[in-house]
């Protein structure tokens, strides 16, 4: 008897020593995996850059929104091309979303490394922009990359700053990460979502610090909010520089940037929007501003779609030449609502069209300016 007690013992230890033992190969896994994404941290650049490294650029005087540390990220390519690429990640509109922070928007630097590889990042070979510099923008700061301000406020007694700064931290990035590439002679402007709207608003500014592009091209991934007060919020909460938000008249962001970067530049620059037609994170936004809560019902799909058809309507009027690509992906099977941005991360989807995203843009920096997908406007649910 008393063996077999040692007996069933000895397998019960077995029997945790391999339940341990899976539980350690799991949380390694686990670790790896998120070293390899979120927690991705690329080397501070010091000395000359390696072809095709990536480094983390920490400028003076920049910070994310919560008071942490900031930075940029760059690659140095073989080409005498650049890509400036802005990062999304939610808005700051009004005193509640500021001090309601990462609910609307990113705070901090937490997981964006890894992005920078992604989509038009990725060293993929079919990626046509693989060997090109790249002058990455993270986004940590709830103004569209647009802010030079500070908002405080008191909660629980005690003051709170919360750091409208992304102006800031882009233009001293810029600065600083200019000093490793010569003068590029073709330069490609782009970003997703709260970095679309960036690329919008910030187009014109980029240019003037790459004097030597005389192929300039334009690209806005996923970028649609209507909101009167947009002047109002870039003056008095992010304080933008006055050249950004003096063109803010109406309620459409992108559409008035968009245009005065048409009237300044005409056809020297190429310009392209893209957008799933039902996006579900951009409709959320929308219903916060329309409602005061986020909601993603079909009938707010309905609306983006109806928006949209507008946008690219006005676009096409405003802007001849004007490049279109309209997509779907990942549509909820009730809400018919579908994948927000593709930029960072389904460029290489053809989408059911003969070119991708990417093989769009490369299209148009190489002269050929097409629309796809427009039919998707006027599809009925």
């Amino acid at each position: 008897m008393e063996a077999i007690l040692k007996k069933k013992k000895k397998r019960k230890f077995k029997i945790v020593g391999i339940i341990f033992s899976i539980i350690i190969v799991l949380l390694l896994a686990v670790f790896i995996t998120l070293k390899m994404t979120f927690l991705k941290s690329f080397p501070e650049l010091t000395g000359d850059p390696e072809i095709g490294k990536w480094y983390r650029v920490t400028p003076e005087g920049t910070k994310s929104s919560d008071g942490s540390e900031w930075h940029g990220i760059f690659r140095k390519g073989t080409e005498n091309k650049v890509v400036v690429y802005f990062f999304g990640g939610g808005v700051s509109i009004n005193d509640e979303t500021s001090k309601g922070g990462k609910e609307f928007f990113a705070t901090n630097m937490m997981g964006q490394d890894f992005v920078a590889q992604l989509g038009i990042g990725s060293d993929s070979d079919k990626n046509p922009f693989k060997d090109w510099s790249f002058l990455v923008i993270p986004y940590a700061s709830g103004d569209f990359h647009t802010g030079t301000g500070e908002y405080t406020y008191i909660e629980d007694g005690k003051e709170k700053t919360v750091y409208h700064q992304g102006y800031t931290n882009y233009s001293n990035f810029v600065n600083e990460a200019k000093k490793y590439i010569d003068e590029p002679d073709t330069l490609l402007v782009t970003g997703f979502s709260a970095g679309a709207f960036a690329t919008s608003l910030l187009a014109d500014d980029v240019i003037d610090r790459f004097p030597s592009a005389n192929n300039v091209t334009v690209a806005v991934d996923s970028a649609l909010i209507l909101y009167d007060d947009w002047n109002k919020t870039a003056v008095n909460l992010w304080k933008s520089p006055e050249k950004i938000s003096e063109p803010l008249k109406g309620n459409n962001i992108v559409l008035d940037s968009l245009n005065a970067l048409y009237q300044k530049r005409g056809d020297r620059v190429k310009i392209l929007f893209d957008s799933s037609y039902r996006d579900d994170t951009l409709l959320q936004y929308q219903s916060y501003i329309d409602s005061g809560k986020m909601a993603n019902t079909k009938e707010l799909g309905d609306q983006y779609q109806s928006h949209l058809k507008t946008m690219v309507g006005q676009l096409q009027e405003d802007i001849p030449g004007i490049g279109i690509y309209i997509w779907s992906l990942k549509e909820d099977p009730k809400t018919q609502n579908t994948q927000h941005t593709i930029l960072n991360g389904d460029p290489f989807d053809s989408l059911g069209n003969e070119k991708n995203i990417i093989e769009w843009i490369d299209s148009a920096v190489n002269g050929q300016i097409e629309n796809y997908g427009l039919e998707l406007l006027d599809k009925s649910l």
